[in-house]
């Protein structure tokens, strides 16, 4: 039987190609003993089973939970420092002597009382509780006490009303402390007990539901018995907290108690002995220190007197030294004796950091000698050497022919300014008609018979009418310049080309190379600037977890000796204000240029300026200075005149360096001397090179109008300036492109080209460029503010309605 054969018709089909779907069995069959690229490298990557990866999550889990539990427990404990409260009131009927003394329970503990400013703080010590809390109070209306202490506070405690929660100055309390960063807070409200039993829970419902917008998934705790104290007690000392980054990288100390010496040579300046805690991070002797609100300090020494609070009177062990321990026998009464102080650390000269902050300029480094023959003959050869070019041309061109051959298109992209479409004439049109409905009305409202009333003569009498019309003309320009953005108007009296000699024009704004090292002002000679900053932040940081330094362990009762202090500082503290210190972190002594991201609070609708000095708080600073306003985009930054609203903008300032991440919070000081919120925002970083470029638009309007091209007049009023601004591109605000041809007569009318017909009702715009710079009014002392009244945040503060 003959077999059978295919014939040539037969169906091919494609071979399976494994390739890159092959499975797992081949793969490991056909790459057995081959090394793989990972094992080859330095850092080997070890596969664990599911077992081992199991294991290793539940090992990292249950290390993060010794490390909060070991957090809780020493704070507030009797090696920790004690648990700071910062009591803030947030209703005008809410009685903070009632709260005291509820919370002072000589059953709980042992109350150590102590005035503190106008309100007094005291001391908790529950050995029961194996816990101690330090209470402290201010009132809404004192702002700096309010921001100064959260700063350094483990909890904040609000105390709510039982109808209304909080009031206007409540309200705007807490806006200025969620801008700045609230550490663990606690709400406990007041007055629900005195309520008839039937509107009880209906209050507390109420208030629950209204305090959700600003507390979500919070629990309010009552505080009217001594039972409710105890449980708000407990509440406190075994809540979760929270960490602030900027306090939580450096130490800081809230002064108990403070002493002056004053020098031998002046009474004004002297040796400050401050005493109090240690919190935050090791106390290095040979680092700064910044106390808030007074500047920068250097120390001499650093002493352990004896705990006056502890919560074991009877013997205390402390670790002062490896290898060396110290008995301290403690009573009720502090002890201020030489013989109980034992000097922790000495500064060394050569490893104390410096107090300097600027760099004092040489006048002479810029200046430049005649260059020799021989430098010039270098620079020559040099400069051949630069100028052959490589190009690839066809073949047969000659080198005159290769001269013209460009490399790279000319062509660059637009700017993309948006401009209204709205023509000038129908908005005065309209405007006119507005004016005039106003005055009838106005007209019409004056002819009414209304009784006399002796409120409005005293109103008219408060009216400052000074400052009533620079209010107006700032609202007059603010509204100027959103109708025409950076429009201005060309002088007569003096030459564009003199006016605008500093401007340069731009074929765009976005891609357009500018140098950020060009004509720096004299002010850039005072500062300092970083290689990279991001690369020595990271550095520092990594050297602050990583790294052991000497010095006051966290929890410890020291006394810092600060070195050339004025006695202003001392004087403040006797009147009531809080001494708070933070040490500083290498290099945040020294003045650069700083850029914050700052948005406009809505609280506030009056214009703010530019250049115009606010009051910042940066992280733990606080200082004064006049910022510029730019935009947040990527390489240049466009100036702007206004803080806008809805809008982020970046505030550039001459300031000493802080290593983000810090709150920062804009405020302005009015007439009267209260500070009211302007904007709230970030630090975004340490930048002299960052640009802020200012931009002004000259317009034109069209003559005559032919096809493409058009004579325009009103840009110029003189022949020469045409001829200066003539390689200058332009455009309009409907879109087209163009440039200057040549000018006509001597009145600065000029023949311009366009990419396409001009419409009679365009407007023809040359946009000049210019970089600016802050202005050097850095000013470290900022004047205590008036406290807030109610009646007069009133119109700033909207009320709140809590049904």
């Amino acid at each position: 039987m003959a077999a059978h054969r295919s014939g040539p018709l037969k169906q091919q089909n494609k071979a399976h190609k494994g390739g890159r779907h092959r499975g797992r069995g081949s793969g490991q069959r056909d790459g057995k003993g081959r090394l793989a690229v990972k094992t080859l490298s330095k850092k080997v990557r070890k596969e664990l089973s599911r077992v081992d990866q199991r294991h290793r999550a539940s090992q990292l889990r249950k290390q993060k939970k010794e490390a909060v539990l070991a957090e809780k427990r020493q704070l507030g404990s009797k090696d920790g420092p004690p648990h700071h409260v910062l009591v803030v009131p947030l209703h005008n009927r809410i009685s903070l002597p009632e709260a005291f003394r509820l919370l002072q329970d000589s059953d709980t503990g042992t109350v150590h009382l102590s005035e503190w400013g106008s309100t007094s703080s005291f001391m908790l010590l529950c050995p029961r509780l194996k816990h101690r809390w330090f209470f402290t109070s201010a009132k809404p209306g004192d702002l700096h006490t309010v921001l100064d202490v959260a700063k350094v506070a483990d909890t904040i405690l609000f105390l709510l009303d039982s109808v209304e929660g909080w009031d206007s100055t409540g309200d705007y309390c807490l806006s200025c402390l969620f801008a700045q960063g609230l550490p663990t807070y606690t709400l406990a409200v007041q007055g629900v007990s005195g309520l008839p039993p039937k509107k009880q829970i209906d209050a507390r419902k109420k208030l629950s539901k209204a305090v959700e917008k600003r507390f979500p998934d919070d629990k309010l705790l009552l505080l009217d018995t001594q039972q409710e104290a105890g449980m708000l007690l407990r509440q406190l000392a075994n809540q979760k907290q929270r960490h602030l980054a900027f306090r939580d990288r450096r130490a800081y100390l809230f002064a108990h108690a403070a002493d002056f010496v004053p020098s031998e040579e002046n009474n004004l300046v002297g040796t400050l002995k401050v005493s109090g805690y240690v919190r935050g991070q090791t106390l290095n002797v040979n680092s700064l220190l910044h106390i808030i609100g007074h500047g920068d300090f250097q120390m001499k020494q650093i002493d352990a007197p004896m705990d006056p609070f502890p919560l074991n009177p009877r013997v205390i062990k402390s670790q002062k030294d490896q290898g060396m321990a110290m008995e301290i026998c403690a009573t009720d009464a502090v002890v201020d004796m030489e013989e109980d102080l034992k000097v922790l650390m000495k500064a060394d000269p050569d490893r104390q950091e410096s107090l300097q902050s600027e760099v004092i300029p040489d006048p002479m480094e810029g200046e430049q000698t005649w260059p020799t023959e021989e430098e010039l003959s270098e620079a020559n050869d040099l400069l051949k050497e630069s100028s052959k070019i490589v190009k690839k041309v066809p073949k047969g061109t000659s080198s005159y022919q290769a001269e013209w051959i460009l490399d790279e298109d000319g062509q660059s992209g637009g700017e993309g300014d948006e401009y209204d479409d709205t023509e000038y004439e129908d908005f005065m049109e309209e405007e006119s008609q507005d004016e005039s409905s106003e005055k009838e009305e106005e007209e019409e409202c004056e002819t009414m018979t209304i009784g006399e009333s002796v409120h409005d003569d005293l109103y008219d009498e408060k009216v400052d009418e000074e400052a009533e019309e620079k209010m107006l003309e700032k609202y007059k320009q603010e509204r100027l310049e959103e109708m025409f953005p950076d429009e201005v108007d060309t002088p007569r009296d003096v030459a564009a080309r003199i006016r605008f000699q500093k401007y340069r024009g731009l074929k765009s704004f976005r891609t357009s190379p500018w140098d950020p090292k060009e004509n720096l002002p004299q002010d850039y000679a005072r500062i300092f600037q970083f290689q990279n900053f991001t690369n020595t932040r990271k550095r520092i940081f990594k050297e602050i977890e990583e790294k052991e330094v000497e010095g006051a362990e966290v929890g410890w009762y020291v006394t810092l000796h600060v070195s050339e202090v004025p006695v202003s500082v001392v004087e403040y503290f006797k009147q009531g204000a809080p001494l708070i210190a933070f040490s500083l972190l290498p290099y945040e002594q020294k003045m650069s240029v700083l850029n914050m991201v700052v948005s406009r609070h809505p609280g506030n609708t009056e214009p703010v300026k530019a250049k115009e000095e606010l009051i910042f708080h940066c992280g733990f600073r606080r200082f004064r200075a006049s910022p510029l306003f730019s935009q947040h985009t990527a390489d240049k930054h466009k100036f702007q005149r206004f803080l806008m609203a809805d809008v982020a903008l970046v505030a550039t300032v001459y300031a000493p360096i802080t290593f983000p991440p810090a709150s920062v919070l804009l405020f302005k000081q009015n007439s009267n001397g209260m500070h009211s919120l302007i904007a709230t925002g970030h630090l975004l970083s340490v930048d002299p090179d960052r640009m802020v470029i200012k931009r002004v638009v000259l317009s034109g309007h069209p003559f005559k109008i032919l096809t493409k091209m058009a004579v325009v007049r009103y840009m110029f009023f003189s022949r020469e300036d045409v001829l200066w601004f003539k390689p200058v591109e332009l455009r309009t605000k409907w879109g087209r492109r163009g440039h200057i041809k040549e000018p006509l007569g001597t009145h600065g009318h000029m023949k311009c080209s366009f990419d396409g017909k001009l419409k009679s009702q365009d407007t023809v715009l040359m946009n000049l460029y210019k970089r600016v710079f802050p202005k050097w009014t850095y000013d470290p002392y900022v004047p205590e503010p008036v406290p807030w009244v109610k009646s007069e945040i009133s119109s700033a503060v909207p009320e709140v309605n809590m049904e």
